[in-house]
């Protein structure tokens, strides 16, 4: 008798039906399993004969084949364990169990116990999407899965308890939805109000914040990027719930939820500036998400920009521009989305004291037009925010005035997204860094002197086209921060200034 359960599988952040084919028959001992399966799915066949057998049931001692549907996509992963033996159990007709409408996904241990699986956020919403009634799995994932409706969700521990729900003797009860809750983070560790001085640095971390730009910081060792950098998430406007399933399925296929819920802050990736392109970008035999991805939504933190590879800094000149990047291997291509927001870090050289007032820098020039080389043209003119950050000065750290704390800066921010979201609804965007061409015409409307001075700028400066849309969508985010609808002079010469960071000569 040949019996088919349906479970689902993963290709990159997506969910894919697979139809798990089972077929029992005279003939030697043997269990087979077809369709592509990787390594971890060729020994399932140990792992569900052993929890076969520890659950109290008898093992068909027949041929079993077993085939994953659709056969021309590689299986990955420990996922088709118990609808293998759902498929067995089922084909061999030693118990009345009812799948009708039902999708299954589990790893299994030899005693029998469901253990937690990658993906299982994903593949619940494709059961969704093709109207599948319930889904099972293991009861370590259902802390990602109690915020979806529209499907019953069943929790099981291990394959008696299942068995049980199946052949209506013992009822597992599905999972409760909850409700998302807008997440007002008031918990962090750290603030604004502990940074001395940088008030210009904090003004434009306000404007990057405000509009979701990009922002890169230059100045010498101890000035205080990474402690600008590093309290950038006290800032930001809290996760919307689709902005939530988005990261959380991400996270849940790359691994990275350790059992937890929903993702509901913005993430903060900080990589070493050793993280090859791969870990940053994403790929890998079996494509994995990068950095970038698991930074979508939230912050990609480089420090010490200049000593990342020139490789895995120009891989993410796409990503910058599209929001996504496609990953393509010999056994396929997979996409993943890459919406965040880069801040950046350096010093002007390699001593760190270039332009110093009172320390002299130690680097001959070839030194320094080396250590810029590593930055290339194009992959700065993405970055559309450059600020200087200066050594600060003793009056500044020594002072008792009390700095603007984060909850003050953060309240201005979610203002101005809140206007941004209001005026794009139905674009498909949500900030002012993700504007289309089209969209700056419409919504980016200067003031003749604010056209002006743009255009005696962009004669002087030399600013190119994609530098001439970045200082619109800056502008447009100031105006924003002033509940401004008219884009103005003092709006437009405030971006420019974040365009033509000239204090270290022409190297930057």
């Amino acid at each position: 008798m040949v019996n088919k359960i349906l479970s689902l599988g993963i290709n990159g952040i997506d969910s894919f039906p697979v139809f798990v084919e089972t077929d029992l028959s005279r003939g030697l001992p043997a269990f087979d399993i077809v369709g592509m399966p990787d390594t971890a799915v060729r020994e399932a066949k140990e792992r569900v004969r052993s929890a076969y057998k520890n659950s109290g049931l008898s093992f068909p001692v027949k041929r079993i084949t077993v085939n994953l549907a659709p056969a021309n996509i590689r299986k990955e992963g420990s996922v088709f364990d118990l609808p293998i033996l759902l498929g067995i159990l089922a084909a061999s007709e030693s118990m009345s169990i009812n799948t009708c409408n039902c999708a299954f996904a589990g790893e299994l241990s030899l005693i029998g116990d469901i253990r937690q699986i990658t993906g299982v956020l994903p593949m619940i919403l494709k059961a969704r999407e093709m109207g599948i009634k319930a889904i099972f799995i293991p009861e370590e994932n259902s802390a990602e899965a109690e915020y979806i409706d529209g499907i019953d969700i069943y929790p099981v521990k291990n394959i008696v308890q299942l068995l049980a729900h199946l052949n209506g003797s013992q009822k597992i009860q599905p999972l409760k939805v909850k409700e998302f809750q807008v997440s007002v983070a008031t918990d962090f560790d750290v603030d604004y109000s502990e940074v001395m001085g940088q008030y210009a640095a904090k003004r434009a971390i306000e404007i990057a914040a405000a509009g979701g730009h990009n922002i890169l910081m230059i100045g010498p060792p101890g000035s205080g990027k990474s402690m600008l950098a590093k309290r950038l998430p006290t800032i930001l406007p809290p996760l919307s719930f689709k902005e939530a399933i988005d990261c959380t399925v991400i996270y849940s296929v790359a691994n990275k939820l350790n059992g937890k819920g929903l993702v509901t802050q913005r993430p903060f990736r900080s990589p070493h500036h050793t993280v090859s392109s791969v870990a940053l970008c994403g790929g890998g035999q079996n494509p994995r998400p990068g950095e970038i991805s698991l930074a979508h939504c939230g912050v990609l933190f480089l420090d010490e920009f200049p000593e990342f590879s020139a490789k895995s800094i120009d891989c993410m000149r796409a990503p910058l521009e599209d929001g996504k990047i496609t990953v393509s291997r010999a056994k396929g291509s997979v996409t993943y989305p890459s919406n965040f927001m880069l801040v950046c870090a350096m010093n002007p050289c390699k001593c760190g004291y270039l332009g110093h007032p009172t320390r002299k820098c130690t680097c001959t020039q070839y030194q320094i037009d080396k250590y810029i080389s590593h930055i290339s043209g194009p992959m700065l003119d993405r970055i559309d925010i450059h600020i200087d950050v200066p050594a600060i000065a003793y009056k500044d750290i020594s002072s008792d005035k009390v700095s603007e704390s984060s909850a003050q800066i953060r309240k201005r921010v979610i203002e101005a997204r809140r206007l941004q979201y209001n005026r794009y609804k139905g674009t498909g965007i949500y900030k002012n860094s993700d504007l289309t061409p089209s969209l700056i015409k419409k919504y980016c409307i200067l003031t003749d002197d604010a056209k002006d001075a743009l255009k005696n700028s962009f004669d002087k400066l030399n600013i190119t086209g994609r530098g001439y849309t970045k200082v619109l969508k800056i502008a447009r985010t100031i105006a924003d921060l002033e509940k401004s609808e008219l884009i103005t002079k003092l709006h437009v010469l405030e971006a420019i200034q974040y365009r033509s960071l000239n204090k270290y000569g022409n190297n930057i």
